[in-house]
């Protein structure tokens, strides 16, 4: 377990987010009861063993985690039924779509983006207005997991906020504003969950380190398209939906290698998943999803 820890980030990961949740509820009034906590990721967790039982894979349950703590974080809603329902989405849609041992999209990004679509403002994203203090905090541990991720998708989570702040400073700067403006803009905690746990996930990001930098800056550039050309809402979680469409192009474009979660090394591209040797007994070992 020792060694486990020491190689995979999504420890780092659910450390980072379990904490800030805690923090959120118990200091900063965050709109979370510890039943909705609780109702999220009994959800996450139960979907995802109950798919991992159906498909004969191995039961991820980090990987819920994550998506369960990021849901607490963003997705509000006022009916425990549609808490639920988020945290079986976006268990469930990573098993449904899927493209050679790839996720088609990030389970957080499609479970929320769903629900908006569908429930018609019955489900909504908090803009993490934590404060500076907490705010700052969770930069900090952010940029802290990006040693940890040294070896995953640090890349295109550098790319993009780099592409996001040209983008927001520079049309503040074409418009005259002052830059106390885009810097309150860029002080928002759902963007920091976005760039280091949402756009990042190793499972629907490209390949190749340039093919993931092109997809930062194409999901960069189409969000604020969408936000301060369209002026609608939440336009990086729309704009990631869509441009996961385009992560198996990108892939054929620039390939590269895979990264494998379960040996923290990256996979040769022919093979999507790295198959341990058959156990003893002749079984077929199970894989993790």
């Amino acid at each position: 377990m020792a060694k486990a820890m020491a190689v995979d980030p999504r420890y780092y990961q659910i450390t980072v987010l379990g904490s800030l949740l805690i923090y959120g509820v118990l200091a900063l009034d965050f709109e979370v009861t510890w039943s909705y906590v609780s109702i999220i990721l009994t959800s996450v967790l139960g979907t995802q063993w109950l798919c991992s039982w159906m498909t004969k894979t191995v039961f991820e349950w980090r990987s819920a985690m994550i998506s369960g703590l990021s849901l607490c974080l963003l997705c509000r809603t006022q009916s425990w039924q549609l808490a639920a329902l988020a945290g079986v989405l976006a268990i469930a849609t990573k098993f449904v779509f899927r493209r050679g041992g790839k996720h088609s999209f990030n389970p957080t990004n499609i479970a929320l983006v769903l629900l908006m679509l569908v429930t018609e403002g019955r489900v909504w994203v908090s803009p993490g207005q934590w404060g500076n203090v907490a705010f700052f905090a969770f930069l900090m541990a952010c940029l802290g997991g990006l040693v940890v991720m040294r070896a995953a998708r640090a890349d295109v989570a550098l790319a993009f906020l780099t592409s996001w702040i040209i983008l927001i400073m520079g049309r503040s700067l074409w418009l005259h504003e002052p830059m106390t403006i885009p810097l309150h803009r860029l002080q928002n905690g759902a963007l920091l969950l976005f760039t280091f746990f949402m756009i990042s996930d190793p499972r629907t990001t490209p390949d190749s380190r340039a093919g993931r930098i092109v997809f930062a800056m194409l999901v960069a550039w189409c969000g604020w398209w969408w936000q301060f050309r369209m002026f609608g809402t939440n336009g990086l979680l729309w704009s990631l939906a869509a441009c996961s469409v385009l992560t198996p192009f990108i892939d054929w474009l620039l390939p590269g290698p895979r990264y494998d979660w379960r040996q923290g090394i990256k996979s040769h591209p022919d093979h999507h998943e790295k198959i341990p040797a058959p156990s003893a007994g002749g079984a077929e070992p199970a894989l993790p999803c």
